[in-house]
């Protein structure tokens, strides 16, 4: 897993690669550092976004998502996560998010923590668990990605925003098909 810099430009390259089954065990371990530094606070851990689909090309940073009982605990454990290498973004635009990245500019992970019942959690998993058992939507996605990284393999906000349209029509179909499925279940 390597992110090439063009340290002439100071720029970040946008870079897409093959789903690498590693991701699953890179999730694991950190899941488990996580676990040991939050303990109890912790309900559930899950890995989330595009490295935790299998088949889906990615850029390669492992998002987690630690939900947690209480959110304005997170502040306390800051020190931490700091002595394994992540640096605290606070809410980072979402509220009621504690949002942490590791890597410096080589990124490699992003923790995105909840509290229980937050929207969020709900959204994050619709869209991966859609993705996971909707391939076709699953490689429109990957290809979108794909072909923006080539666009714009050093301008890392136009890569986002031209994936947007997509991954909101995405979000939008994934929730849909997650309540529907919920209703079923129960």
């Amino acid at each position: 897993m390597k992110i090439i810099v063009d340290w002439g430009s100071n720029l970040r390259k946008v870079e897409v690669l093959s789903y690498d089954e590693k991701w699953k065990q890179m999730f694991k371990e950190e899941a488990a550092k996580l676990q040991t530094i939050f303990g109890n606070e912790i309900v559930d851990i899950h890995h989330i976004g595009s490295t935790s689909v299998p088949g889906l090309k990615a850029k390669p940073i492992i998002d987690i998502m630690p939900v947690v009982r209480d959110i304005n605990t997170v502040d306390k454990y800051k020190i931490f996560m700091q002595e394994i290498g992540y640096e605290p973004k606070g809410e980072n635009g979402i509220p009621k998010r504690r949002y942490f990245q590791k890597g410096g500019e080589n990124r490699t992970h992003h923790v995105h923590i909840y509290q229980t019942g937050s929207y969020e959690i709900k959204r994050h998993l619709a869209f991966r668990d859609y993705l996971v058992l909707h391939t076709d939507e699953m490689e429109k996605y990957a290809d979108r990605k794909e072909e923006l990284a080539q666009q714009f393999p050093y301008d890392i906000e136009s890569y986002i925003n031209g994936k947007n349209y997509l991954v909101k029509e995405i979000e939008r179909k994934s929730l849909n098909w997650y309540e529907t499925n919920q209703k079923l279940i129960k």
